[in-house]
């Protein structure tokens, strides 16, 4: 595992700062897929708010952005549990539900398989086909909803960016209904997509056993405030409320993400920039005949040349205070992937100018 990934993740700037004593303020990271555009205006203005959300303790019930989050969604707030990021809502399901065996498509994120084993479930693993643009064989997802209790299924997947069509998505949920096995849908990057979808949300109440997980952190870029979502089944919900402790997200992310509920022209212009900076970095890549693996949402999975490694690559964008997310230690890729955010222009082509000058070095 690379030096920079010793927690699993991207975006840990701290140990990036520790190992090339490079101030925190100093990078451009590439390794945490967060909306390049910044929070909303409407969420600062709640940051200068910030003390009267500080002085009293937050509803621990979370009504207020309930609401909101249900009617923005068309769901009602009782179809709506908010958690600490949406990495809470994981546990909280893993708390709710103790399933013995959990099935995951590998690569996936590495959440998965970690709160899994945390809690003392059993991993059984589908492995996605390269050929088939890292998408498993439906037959085998289906064995996967047949033999397990809880299946985790990423749509867009990370770091793939896999998104599963309409009728795949009516398959798994069928399967789930029939086999009566929880089956969480990851759309945790689903809003970056040019057209938001596809989704199942819409008939959620024809699947009980479908939760739908979502994130704000990422798409409203709030990481330091974390928050986060799951929809389904009200029963299901109310199942999953009762393992939450009191007051586990923060008064000043409550406010911040009820306000992110309002902010229609940010999410447009958010959507329009990642597609348009996706297109654009993947060209670039293509110029260069590097691989782009197929797949969505505000991030790219690269692969190198033969007899070039993503952990070299990454040492050395570090070194001109750059940071890439080396995707070799992912079950199912190689040691030459490795997967960038979308960022904006100007830092996309600070991306390019380094990588170049790289290329030209190899």
């Amino acid at each position: 595992m690379s030096r920079m990934e010793k927690y699993g993740h991207g975006g840990d700037l701290v140990t990036a700062s520790a190992v090339f004593g490079v101030s925190e303020e100093q990078w451009i990271d590439f390794s945490a897929n967060i909306n390049p555009l910044g929070p909303p205006e409407e969420m600062k203005t709640v940051l200068k708010e910030a003390e009267k959300y500080i002085l009293h303790y937050p509803d621990p019930v979370h009504r207020k952005i309930r609401q909101a989050l249900a009617e923005k969604n068309q769901v009602s707030p009782e179809e709506i549990i908010v958690g600490n990021g949406a990495a809470e809502c994981m546990a909280l399901v893993f708390q709710a539900f103790r399933p013995h065996k959990t099935g995951v498509v590998q690569p996936c994120f590495v959440e998965y398989t970690q709160l899994a084993t945390l809690y003392g479930s059993e991993i059984v693993t589908v492995y996605a086909r390269e050929e088939q643009g890292f998408k498993p064989e439906l037959e085998e997802v289906h064995q996967l909803i047949k033999n397990t209790d809880l299946v985790i299924l990423g749509h867009p997947n990370n770091p793939t960016g896999l998104v599963y069509t309409y009728e795949e998505l009516s398959a798994f949920a069928q399967w789930a209904e029939e086999e009566e096995t929880m089956v969480v849908l990851d759309e945790a990057f689903l809003d970056f997509l040019p057209e938001v979808g596809p989704t199942l949300l819409g008939e959620r109440r024809k699947y009980p056993h479908v939760l739908f997980l979502r994130s704000m952190t990422k798409f409203f870029a709030i990481p330091g405030l974390r928050l986060g979502y799951a929809m389904g089944d009200e029963r299901q919900i109310a199942l999953i409320k009762k393992m939450q402790i009191p007051w586990s997200v923060n008064g000043l992310a409550l406010a911040a993400g009820e306000a992110c509920c309002h902010v229609a022209a940010y999410e447009e212009e958010t959507r329009q920039l990642v597609t348009r900076e996706r297109d654009f970095l993947r060209g670039f890549f293509l110029e260069l005949e590097w691989e782009v693996l197929p797949g969505q949402a505000n991030y790219l999975l690269v692969r190198l040349p033969q007899g070039k490694r993503s952990g070299d690559l990454q040492l050395q964008l570090a070194n001109r205070g750059i940071l890439i997310r080396d995707c070799s230690m992912y079950p199912g890729l190689t040691e030459r992937d490795f997967r960038i955010a979308v960022r904006s222009r100007e830092e996309n082509n600070k991306l390019i100018q380094s990588i170049q000058e790289i290329a030209e070095e190899w």
